[in-house]
């Protein structure tokens, strides 16, 4: 809305609501990108970073100094430099001298910054801090026109763009953010591995990334832990800038005497909150999640000490362990997104070697930029002394011009042919100054300052010259930071992880208790605690009755069959309790609704199975290739309608006996019986009309058994089945005398 005009009129003008919103959220989202969340690649500093370590420069606090209250140096930074809140400025800074946050502090702290804990730094009034060498590093030559300055918000003073960064912080440090529509994550790396990466980049200006993760084999995070990621893995994320490494925590076994032994954890993942995490661990125990774990105990007291105590000393250690790394944060994912400011403009997801040149160009400039404001320097010296030099061999003229002229400086330019400023050097000169030594010293200045003048064009005039500068401070910070001191020595180291049965750890994770396990003829499924015998007098639904009822442990898998031919797999421990009628199984798994519960059972991978259809047909099959990873389940059997699956019978001795419903029995050998994981299967015995009935599986040495309906056993040997014996697919023989009328084996 415009101010009122002289017509009288309100002067209101239309603005397009969907146009004014994309213009003021699109400056909006610049500014989160630009000012707020992204870091430089150059000095790797977000905007309140750089601002706080330039105020405490420029308020003095160097290392060397004494400490200065964070009130102090809060307010200072949000009155001149960052108009944002003081307490966010101070987490900023209180974040920057932790050393469990950045691998190299910028800031050294004096009382309580906070705690791998998690807990929060004293409030500002109580703590004081200081600038590290770090901090030091990368503001190297600020005063020498390294870098732009711009003003400040309020114009009232000047900060600089970027700062020179003779550190390679962005990755030394790390760095993570979220902006309007991008993020960025960078873990922290080992100065040293970073600055010989920088070396040979410098040498090879097109060296690859996975030549450079020879000298750079993955991040060196300031709470140590065990990189488990494969190299293929690692090169691939630094060639995208995109991924993560999975970090897990460092621990060792403690031997307790007498075969008692309890693990003790030393380091934990980057970021990992230690009181949060022993929390997790102790809510898990008490959920019975860790059935191998007894207790859990922090011991740390500077240093980190988490004991992890065993059920009994038979537990395996690494099998507990990796049931832990599973369920809790003792393993955890630093996710990988190299997406900072290029140039201080461009948001660019950048990969190893482009943030690593970058850094190079950086440097390469500001180098440029000092040598040039060194040879200015040089050159208003170099006058000056040509000045001095005139007035010492005219010394006595000099005196007299002053004593009695009007216009001194007039008639000494005219004289001399002096320039304004050596004339302005020779009259504020002091009169100390005119002994004879002051002479030879001028000279000898003269010819240094000469000297210092050539190698810097020199240096200028040549790009071989400055690379080898730029080497040489390289060298430097990498021999102040080596691996040989303690802040420079890698705390993390890589491994592969255990090739542990994941199987075993699954039923490491889950505690083993007798069920018996109840399914119902319209499908519900119960687990009923302890081993039940007697399941008479089980309660169901209304119109619903008994269809299966057998024992199990928490641990086992179960498979479920269907007539469609279909295996699903269920976890023991996954069923609902045994109070009520249970859940039904269609909301378990993804059954078609044409489709009954044929069979279910325990799982045994060693086992194979027969299945058979009504029609007839039917093959073996291992167990274990019946085992579905998904709520779809696995189609073992392919059968179509009207015919269905109809018989699941474990494979046993070498011979089986059929019965169809036509009670006309067959026996042949089991090796007529293909082995497939999928198919229709091979007829197994002829009808005219009806379908299969019973299989039985026997030893043809120990002969056919059954039962009658009255409980009677029946045995016949093998000379007395000869009569029966014949090939697969025939139509086969009237049962013998005494065969159930119910056309099973079993009564």
């Amino acid at each position: 809305m415009n101010p009122p005009g002289d017509d009288g009129g309100d002067n209101i003008q239309p603005v397009d609501l969907k146009a004014a919103l994309e213009e003021r959220y699109l400056a909006y989202a610049l500014s989160t990108i630009m000012h707020r969340a992204l870091p430089d690649v150059r000095d790797g500093l977000k905007p309140v970073h750089r601002r706080i370590v330039y105020a405490m420069s420029e308020m003095g606090l160097r290392p060397n100094t004494a400490f200065r209250k964070c009130a102090k140096i809060v307010g200072e930074v949000m009155g001149n430099y960052h108009p944002h809140g003081d307490q966010a400025i101070y987490d900023a800074l209180a974040r920057l001298a932790q050393d469990f946050s950045l691998r190299y502090p910028l800031v050294n702290g004096q009382g309580n910054f906070g705690n791998i804990d998690g807990d929060s730094p004293a409030a500002m009034r109580y703590t004081e801090s200081k600038m590290t060498a770090v901090a030091e590093l990368l503001l190297e030559g600020i005063g020498e026109d390294a870098v732009d300055f711009r003003d400040t918000y309020d114009e009232s003073n000047s900060e600089p763009v970027v700062l020179p960064g003779a550190f390679p912080n962005l990755l030394a440090n790390g760095a993570s953010g979220i902006a309007v529509g991008m993020a960025t994550s960078i873990p922290p790396h080992n100065a040293h591995e970073l600055c010989d990466a920088a070396l040979h980049l410098i040498r090879h200006p097109d060296a690859t990334v996975e030549k450079l993760v020879e000298f750079v084999p993955g991040p060196d995070l300031p709470t140590g832990g065990i990189i488990i990621d494969s190299r293929e893995s690692i090169i691939e994320s630094y060639r995208t800038g995109r991924g993560g490494f999975r970090v897990r925590a460092k621990w060792e076994i403690e031997d307790l005497g007498r075969g008692g032994y309890q693990i003790v954890v030393t380091e934990i993942p980057y970021q990992v909150q230690k009181s949060r995490l022993i929390e997790k661990i102790a809510e898990l125990l008490i959920a019975r999640k860790l059935p191998l774990l007894d207790d859990i105990r922090d011991e740390s007291a500077e240093d980190v000490r988490v004991v992890i105590v065993p059920k009994s000393r038979t537990v395996d250690a690494t099998l507990l362990m990796e049931s832990m790394f599973k369920l809790t944060e003792l393993e955890s994912r630093i996710p990988l997104n190299m997406n900072v400011l290029s140039m201080g403009r461009v948001p660019k997801v950048m990969a190893l070697n482009e943030v690593l040149v970058e850094w190079l160009a950086h440097r390469k400039e500001v180098l440029v930029r000092r040598s040039r404001h060194r040879l200015a320097a040089i050159d208003r010296r170099l006058e000056i002394l040509g000045g001095l030099l005139i007035a010492y061999l005219n010394i006595d003229e000099v005196i007299r011009i002053i004593r009695e002229e009007d216009e001194p400086k007039q008639v000494m330019v005219e004289r001399w042919s002096l320039t304004d400023l050596q004339v302005e050097s020779i009259l504020n000169m002091r009169l100390r100054n005119l002994r004879k030594l002051e002479e030879f010293e001028i000279r000898t200045e003269h010819d240094n300052l000469t000297k210092e003048k050539a190698g810097i064009e020199a240096l200028l005039a040549s790009d071989d010259k400055q690379w080898r500068m730029i080497e040489v401070e390289i060298q430097d910070v990498k021999k102040t930071y080596a691996k040989a001191t303690e802040l420079g020595r890698r705390r993390t180291q890589f491994a592969e992880a255990p090739e542990a049965d994941l199987e075993a750890i699954q039923q490491a994770m889950i505690e083993k208790e007798p069920i018996t396990v109840v399914i119902s003829q319209k499908g519900w499924i119960r687990a009923l605690k302890g081993h039940v015998a007697d399941t008479s007098g089980l309660t169901f639904k209304e119109g619903d009755g008994p269809k299966l009822a057998f024992p199990a442990q928490t641990t086992d898998k179960l498979l479920l069959v269907t007539t469609g031919g279909k295996a699903y797999t269920l976890g023991a421990d996954k069923l609902p309790g045994g109070r009520g009628h249970g859940e039904p199984i269609r909301i378990m798994v993804d059954m078609e609704n044409d489709q009954d519960i044929l069979t279910a059972f325990v799982h045994d991978a060693s086992r194979k199975m027969i299945v058979a259809s009504t029609a007839g047909y039917g093959f073996i099959v291992a167990e274990s290739e019946m085992v579905a990873n998904t709520r779809k389940g696995k189609q073992v059997m392919n059968v179509s309608m009207p015919d269905e699956a109809k018989l699941v019978v474990p494979v046993s001795g070498d011979h089986m006996a059929i019965v169809g419903e036509n009670r006309k029995m067959l026996v042949f050998p089991l090796e007529q019986l293909p082995e497939m994981s999928r198919g229709k299967g091979v007829r197994l015995q002829r009808y005219k009309d009806g379908g299969i009935s019973d299989i039985k599986c026997f030893l043809m040495e120990a002969g056919l058994s059954w039962e009658d309906s009255a409980g009677r056993a029946f045995n016949r040997s093998k000379d007395e089945l000869l009569e029966w014996m014949g090939d697969r697919a025939a139509a086969g023989r009237t049962v013998p005398k005494g065969f159930p009328r119910s056309g099973k084996f079993a009564g």
